[in-house]
């Protein structure tokens, strides 16, 4: 008898419908056809125990197990249970009637229980796509599935569940999350706050002026004068999550198998911060079955990227491609997988070697031209990325030791949405930007343009402090923003000359 069963492959952050056609016939071999990797081959061995603990029989005959498209590569154990199913039903064992309303998701162990999987929320958003009246997938992935609206999500933690399920014997309530409740409940919740840091006022209107424009930030300071600090922060003063992008963060994160059994929706802005020993593939994302790298997973959020020099050159050199795309595509030889890697980029790092250039109580011991060897680490193409560079210098004592409180987090985050509302009216003929650093040179012609005093200011900048090429269009960018934060529609004088201060790293004679 031939039974068809429904299951999901995940390619990128989407989901494509497998179908698993189970043929019983005469004969006494089983076979496994459809471009199944090496743990969906071994499905045989846990089904049949499973089988044989849970008092169900294996069938003695020929089974042909076909998993379609057979050009599309199978990974993982994910297929054991619409494997299962379908050979209970190919051999008689239960009616197959409700079998094809619901696509069926999950690794079984040896005593029949259901382990969790990857990608169960780009699945359930296919199964709904294809008309399925519901999703059964392990209990610990249904609030993460339950999430997808005018979709039945069905939990389950054991095979005999789902037999039961499918065959009647036994009513299943779906899984309900209240996914505009718990994203507005969650949304602004923060233990950190900028109320924490004590002075550092102009490196926190930098930041501010950052997270207005989208635009990427490196700190240079001394060590423990408050980088990683205010890094962690920056989080608290973006803009929330619109629902769309936490569905789609959430699936990024759903698909690198990131998630916790009770997170149903990701409702904060991711924020990564990865060692510096990382590896090229994972922080762009790759391997022989590709996985999102770290820069995918800080999508809609911060990637931090602590004592930048101290990472491998190659590891920052393949950030180049993704930090201008803002997606990473990732080719094999039968195939190309995009995932989306639209992130701020911020990073620290100390001036030199030593870590006391420039500071205002302690020498620096770097022999010369180090601190220039230092900085030609990172290189230009990637520095040229980097539209805000900002000096930190230590707090002194006075200000640590002062009661006056700092500007919340909120307050600054006002702002900052304050100046993304007038970005999004400014740019909605243009779909691919978003915000003030995606802005592209026929965009600053029209856009960012200064006025007469703004240009003199520049001209100067450009002359006196031997800035390169690339700062112009950075400088206005930031310009605009900076602008947008004061609601002017002109970009003038003083705002380009804040932008200018924010070139530390590309004033001549900064290292020495």
């Amino acid at each position: 008898m031939l039974v068809k069963t429904f299951g999901a492959a995940v390619t990128g952050i989407d989901a494509i419908t497998i179908t698993i056609e189970v043929n019983v016939t005469r004969g006494i071999r089983f076979f496994l056809v459809g471009l199944p990797d090496n743990a969906v081959k071994e499905s045989q061995q846990r089904i049949e125990s499973v089988f044989k603990e849970l008092g169900h029989k294996w069938p003695g005959k020929r089974i042909v197990v076909n998993m379609a498209p057979a050009d599309t590569r199978k990974e993982g154990s994910a297929y054991d249970l619409p494997i299962a199913v379908g050979v209970l039903a190919a051999d008689e064992q239960i009616i197959g009637n409700r079998i094809s309303d619901f696509m069926l998701m999950g690794e079984l162990s040896l005593d029949g229980s259901v382990h969790p999987i990857k990608g169960a929320l780009p699945i359930a958003l296919k199964a709904r796509s294809d008309g399925f009246k519901g999703f059964i997938v392990p209990k610990k992935n249904a609030r993460e599935a339950a999430v997808v609206k005018g979709l039945d999500v069905y939990g389950v933690e054991s095979f005999n569940e789902v037999v039961d399920f499918l065959t009647g014997r036994l009513d299943l309530k779906p899984e309900v999350v209240d996914t505009e409740a718990e994203f507005l409940k969650e949304q602004s919740r923060s233990e950190i706050d900028f109320a924490d840091v004590k002075g550092q006022e102009s490196v926190k209107r930098a930041l501010e002026v950052a997270a207005a424009g989208g635009h990427n930030i490196i700190m240079v300071g001394s060590p423990g004068s408050g980088k990683s600090m205010l890094a962690k922060r920056i989080p608290t003063i973006l803009p929330p999550l619109s629902l769309d992008e936490a569905l789609e963060t959430t699936k990024i994160h759903s698909v690198a198998g990131k998630l916790s059994g009770n997170t149903s929706l990701l409702t904060r802005r991711p924020f990564r911060s990865p060692h510096h020993s990382i590896s090229d593939i994972a922080l762009v994302g790759g391997g022989s079955y590709p996985q999102p790298g770290e820069i995918s997973l800080s999508h809609n959020g911060v990637l931090f990227l602590d004592e930048l020099p101290e990472f491998k050159r190659s590891v920052l050199e393949v950030m180049r491609q993704p930090l201008e795309d803002r997606t990473i595509s990732i080719s094999r030889a039968r195939f190309t997988v995009d995932y989306p890697a639209s992130f701020m980029m911020v990073a620290s790092m100390n001036p030199c070697p030593c870590g006391f250039y420039n500071h205002p109580e302690k020498q620096c011991v770097c022999a010369g031209g180090v601190v220039q060897k230092y900085l030609s680490r990172i290189s230009g193409p990637l520095l040229d990325r980097i539209d805000i560079h900002i000096e930190v210098v230590p707090v002194p004592f006075e200000k640590l030791d002062g009661q006056k409180p700092a500007e919340s987090s909120e307050l600054v985050r006002q702002r900052v949405i304050k100046a993304r509302r007038i970005q999004s009216e400014r740019f909605k003929k243009f779909p691919d930007v978003h915000c003030n650093a995606q802005m592209n040179t026929k965009l600053l012609a029209r856009f960012a343009a200064p006025d007469e005093g703004g240009r003199g200011i520049l001209k100067n900048a450009m002359e006196k402090l031997d800035f390169s090429a690339r700062a112009y269009d950075r400088i206005l960018k930031v310009a605009r923003t900076i602008a947008d934060l004061e609601g002017t529609e002109k970009v003038e004088a003083y705002h380009v000359a804040e932008a200018v201060q924010y070139r530390n790293l590309d004033r001549a004679g900064w290292a020495g």
